[in-house]
Protein backbone atom coordinates (compact mmCIF):
# COMPACT_ATOMS: atom_id res chain seq x y z
CA UNK A 1 0.00 0.00 0.00
CA UNK A 2 1.26 3.49 -0.78
CA UNK A 3 2.13 5.35 2.38
CA UNK A 4 0.85 8.90 1.99
CA UNK A 5 2.28 9.83 5.39
CA UNK A 6 5.64 10.13 3.62
CA UNK A 7 4.53 13.01 1.39
CA UNK A 8 6.23 15.99 3.10
CA UNK A 9 4.33 18.89 1.55
CA UNK A 10 0.83 17.79 2.46
CA UNK A 11 -0.94 17.76 5.79
CA UNK A 12 -1.74 14.37 7.25
CA UNK A 13 -5.46 14.94 6.71
CA UNK A 14 -4.84 15.78 3.03
CA UNK A 15 -2.61 12.75 2.59
CA UNK A 16 -5.28 10.49 4.03
CA UNK A 17 -7.95 12.01 1.82
CA UNK A 18 -5.80 11.28 -1.24
CA UNK A 19 -5.27 7.75 -0.03
CA UNK A 20 -8.96 7.22 0.63
CA UNK A 21 -9.85 8.48 -2.84
CA UNK A 22 -7.46 6.02 -4.48
CA UNK A 23 -8.61 3.16 -2.26
CA UNK A 24 -12.32 3.84 -2.70
CA UNK A 25 -12.84 1.41 -5.65
CA UNK A 26 -11.29 -1.37 -3.54
CA UNK A 27 -13.02 -0.67 -0.27
CA UNK A 28 -16.35 -2.25 -1.20
CA UNK A 29 -14.64 -5.43 -2.35
CA UNK A 30 -12.44 -5.72 0.73
CA UNK A 31 -15.38 -5.24 3.05
CA UNK A 32 -16.88 -8.44 1.63
CA UNK A 33 -13.85 -10.50 2.67
CA UNK A 34 -13.62 -12.21 6.07
CA UNK A 35 -11.68 -10.25 8.70
CA UNK A 36 -8.63 -12.52 8.47
CA UNK A 37 -8.12 -11.53 4.83
CA UNK A 38 -7.03 -8.11 6.08
CA UNK A 39 -5.89 -8.59 9.68
CA UNK A 40 -6.19 -11.74 11.74
CA UNK A 41 -5.37 -10.75 15.30
CA UNK A 42 -3.16 -13.04 17.38
CA UNK A 43 -4.21 -15.56 20.01
CA UNK A 44 -2.01 -14.97 23.04
CA UNK A 45 -1.92 -16.30 26.63
CA UNK A 46 -3.24 -14.34 29.58
CA UNK A 47 -0.70 -12.41 31.65
CA UNK A 48 0.90 -14.31 34.52
CA UNK A 49 1.12 -11.13 36.63
CA UNK A 50 -1.83 -8.76 36.99
CA UNK A 51 -3.08 -5.85 39.06
CA UNK A 52 -5.57 -6.31 41.89
CA UNK A 53 -8.98 -4.74 41.98
CA UNK A 54 -8.85 -1.00 42.69
CA UNK A 55 -8.66 -0.50 46.49
CA UNK A 56 -10.84 2.62 46.56
CA UNK A 57 -13.66 2.44 44.08
CA UNK A 58 -13.39 0.12 41.10
CA UNK A 59 -12.19 2.31 38.25
CA UNK A 60 -8.64 2.13 36.92
CA UNK A 61 -7.05 3.74 33.88
CA UNK A 62 -4.65 2.59 31.18
CA UNK A 63 -3.01 4.76 28.51
CA UNK A 64 -1.99 2.84 25.42
CA UNK A 65 -0.54 3.79 22.04
CA UNK A 66 -0.72 1.54 18.99
CA UNK A 67 -0.87 3.48 15.75
CA UNK A 68 -3.77 5.66 14.69
CA UNK A 69 -5.96 6.22 17.71
CA UNK A 70 -9.20 5.78 15.72
CA UNK A 71 -8.94 1.99 15.72
CA UNK A 72 -7.52 1.58 19.21
CA UNK A 73 -10.29 3.72 20.65
CA UNK A 74 -12.96 1.80 18.76
CA UNK A 75 -11.71 -1.57 20.00
CA UNK A 76 -11.86 -0.59 23.66
CA UNK A 77 -15.19 1.18 23.29
CA UNK A 78 -16.58 -2.27 22.49
CA UNK A 79 -14.95 -4.06 25.46
CA UNK A 80 -17.15 -4.98 28.42
CA UNK A 81 -16.03 -3.24 31.59
CA UNK A 82 -14.57 -0.23 29.78
CA UNK A 83 -16.37 2.89 30.93
CA UNK A 84 -14.52 5.36 28.70
CA UNK A 85 -11.98 5.36 25.86
CA UNK A 86 -10.69 8.77 24.78
CA UNK A 87 -8.30 9.47 21.92
CA UNK A 88 -5.43 11.82 22.70
CA UNK A 89 -1.70 12.40 22.95
CA UNK A 90 0.98 11.25 25.41
CA UNK A 91 4.75 11.53 25.56
CA UNK A 92 5.28 15.20 24.79
CA UNK A 93 4.54 18.69 26.08
CA UNK A 94 1.12 20.27 26.45
CA UNK A 95 1.96 23.01 23.96
CA UNK A 96 2.53 20.42 21.23
CA UNK A 97 -0.54 18.30 21.97
CA UNK A 98 -2.32 19.25 18.76
CA UNK A 99 -3.01 17.07 15.75
CA UNK A 100 -0.99 19.03 13.19
CA UNK A 101 2.02 19.28 15.50
CA UNK A 102 1.90 15.63 16.56
CA UNK A 103 1.65 14.57 12.91
CA UNK A 104 5.11 16.00 12.28
CA UNK A 105 6.58 13.17 14.35
CA UNK A 106 8.85 15.64 16.19
CA UNK A 107 6.88 16.33 19.37
CA UNK A 108 7.57 13.15 21.35
CA UNK A 109 3.84 12.49 21.49
CA UNK A 110 2.21 9.26 20.43
CA UNK A 111 -1.41 8.99 19.37
CA UNK A 112 -2.82 7.33 22.48
CA UNK A 113 -6.04 6.22 24.09
CA UNK A 114 -6.93 6.70 27.75
CA UNK A 115 -9.03 3.74 28.88
CA UNK A 116 -11.06 3.91 32.07
CA UNK A 117 -12.30 0.49 33.15
CA UNK A 118 -14.11 -1.26 35.97
CA UNK A 119 -11.55 -3.56 37.58
CA UNK A 120 -14.33 -5.83 38.89
CA UNK A 121 -15.19 -6.72 35.29
CA UNK A 122 -11.87 -6.55 33.47
CA UNK A 123 -8.33 -6.25 34.81
CA UNK A 124 -5.38 -4.20 33.63
CA UNK A 125 -3.69 -7.37 32.41
CA UNK A 126 -6.77 -8.34 30.40
CA UNK A 127 -6.81 -4.85 28.87
CA UNK A 128 -3.20 -5.45 27.79
CA UNK A 129 -4.10 -8.84 26.36
CA UNK A 130 -6.64 -7.24 24.01
CA UNK A 131 -4.16 -4.47 23.23
CA UNK A 132 -1.47 -6.92 22.10
CA UNK A 133 -3.83 -9.38 20.45
CA UNK A 134 -6.34 -7.16 18.65
CA UNK A 135 -5.75 -3.42 18.89
CA UNK A 136 -2.40 -3.27 17.07
CA UNK A 137 0.71 -5.17 15.97
CA UNK A 138 3.35 -4.83 18.71
CA UNK A 139 6.16 -5.93 16.37
CA UNK A 140 6.00 -2.88 14.11
CA UNK A 141 8.56 -0.24 15.04
CA UNK A 142 7.35 3.37 14.85
CA UNK A 143 4.50 2.50 12.53
CA UNK A 144 1.20 0.68 12.16
CA UNK A 145 0.08 -0.39 8.72
CA UNK A 146 0.21 2.60 6.35
CA UNK A 147 1.07 5.13 9.09
CA UNK A 148 4.76 5.77 9.74
CA UNK A 149 6.50 7.82 12.43
CA UNK A 150 7.25 7.84 16.15
CA UNK A 151 3.76 9.25 16.77
CA UNK A 152 2.45 5.81 15.76
CA UNK A 153 4.75 3.85 18.06
CA UNK A 154 3.64 0.95 20.20
CA UNK A 155 3.79 2.19 23.78
CA UNK A 156 2.31 1.50 27.19
CA UNK A 157 2.26 4.62 29.36
CA UNK A 158 2.24 3.34 32.93
CA UNK A 159 0.74 5.33 35.77
CA UNK A 160 2.59 3.64 38.63
CA UNK A 161 5.20 1.01 39.41
CA UNK A 162 2.66 -1.79 39.51
CA UNK A 163 1.40 -1.04 36.00
CA UNK A 164 5.00 -0.92 34.82
CA UNK A 165 5.74 -4.31 36.40
CA UNK A 166 2.64 -5.93 34.88
CA UNK A 167 3.43 -4.55 31.42
CA UNK A 168 7.11 -5.56 31.48
CA UNK A 169 6.31 -9.00 32.85
CA UNK A 170 3.70 -9.58 30.14
CA UNK A 171 6.02 -8.50 27.33
CA UNK A 172 8.71 -10.86 28.65
CA UNK A 173 6.16 -13.69 28.86
CA UNK A 174 4.98 -13.12 25.29
CA UNK A 175 8.56 -13.05 24.05
CA UNK A 176 9.35 -16.31 25.86
CA UNK A 177 6.31 -18.05 24.38
CA UNK A 178 7.09 -16.80 20.85
CA UNK A 179 3.47 -16.01 20.01
CA UNK A 180 4.67 -13.32 17.60
CA UNK A 181 7.05 -14.17 14.75
CA UNK A 182 8.97 -10.92 15.22
CA UNK A 183 10.35 -9.24 18.32
CA UNK A 184 7.95 -7.11 20.37
CA UNK A 185 9.02 -3.45 20.15
CA UNK A 186 6.44 -1.98 22.55
CA UNK A 187 7.95 0.73 24.73
CA UNK A 188 6.99 0.98 28.41
CA UNK A 189 7.05 4.69 29.25
CA UNK A 190 6.16 6.65 32.35
CA UNK A 191 2.91 8.58 31.91
CA UNK A 192 3.62 12.27 32.41
CA UNK A 193 0.30 13.50 31.06
CA UNK A 194 -2.53 12.64 28.69
CA UNK A 195 -4.09 15.32 26.50
CA UNK A 196 -7.45 14.56 24.82
CA UNK A 197 -7.46 14.92 21.04
CA UNK A 198 -9.68 17.26 19.09
CA UNK A 199 -13.42 16.56 19.08
CA UNK A 200 -13.48 15.41 15.45
CA UNK A 201 -11.10 12.54 16.31
CA UNK A 202 -13.37 11.15 19.04
CA UNK A 203 -15.71 8.25 18.16
CA UNK A 204 -14.24 8.32 14.65
CA UNK A 205 -15.12 4.77 13.67
CA UNK A 206 -18.67 5.09 15.00
CA UNK A 207 -19.13 8.31 13.03
CA UNK A 208 -17.37 7.20 9.83
CA UNK A 209 -17.79 3.40 9.47
CA UNK A 210 -17.66 3.55 5.65
CA UNK A 211 -14.46 5.59 5.46
CA UNK A 212 -12.02 3.48 3.36
CA UNK A 213 -9.21 3.93 5.89
CA UNK A 214 -11.53 2.63 8.62
CA UNK A 215 -12.76 -0.24 6.41
CA UNK A 216 -9.21 -1.42 5.71
CA UNK A 217 -7.53 -0.82 9.04
CA UNK A 218 -10.07 -0.59 11.85
CA UNK A 219 -13.24 -2.56 11.18
CA UNK A 220 -11.25 -5.82 11.01
CA UNK A 221 -10.10 -5.16 14.57
CA UNK A 222 -13.70 -5.16 15.80
CA UNK A 223 -14.45 -8.36 13.91
CA UNK A 224 -11.41 -9.96 15.50
CA UNK A 225 -12.42 -8.75 18.96
CA UNK A 226 -15.82 -10.37 18.55
CA UNK A 227 -14.27 -13.56 17.13
CA UNK A 228 -11.37 -14.04 19.56
CA UNK A 229 -12.89 -12.50 22.69
CA UNK A 230 -16.65 -13.09 22.39
CA UNK A 231 -17.08 -12.94 26.17
CA UNK A 232 -15.44 -9.51 26.23
CA UNK A 233 -17.24 -8.02 23.23
CA UNK A 234 -19.97 -5.42 23.72
CA UNK A 235 -22.23 -4.58 20.78
CA UNK A 236 -22.97 -0.98 21.76
CA UNK A 237 -19.83 1.13 22.15
CA UNK A 238 -19.16 3.54 25.01
CA UNK A 239 -18.91 6.79 23.06
CA UNK A 240 -17.21 10.00 24.14
CA UNK A 241 -20.12 12.00 22.71
CA UNK A 242 -22.50 10.24 25.10
CA UNK A 243 -20.28 11.15 28.06
CA UNK A 244 -20.33 14.80 27.05
CA UNK A 245 -24.06 14.98 26.44
CA UNK A 246 -26.10 16.73 29.16
CA UNK A 247 -28.14 14.34 31.28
Amino acid sequence: MLCFTKLPLLSRVTRRLIGWALLLPLAAAVSQFPAHAVETGTIIPSPMVDMPEAPSGNLQTAVLAGGCFWGVQAVFQHVKGVESAVSGYSGGDKAAAHYNDVSSGRTGHAESVKITFDSRIITYGQILRIYFSIAHDPTQLDRQGPDVGSQYRSAIFYGDDLQSAVARSYIAHLEQTHVFKQRIVTRVESLQAFYPAETYHQDYLANHPNNPYVVFNDLPKLKNLKRLFPDRYRVEPKLVAAERSPS
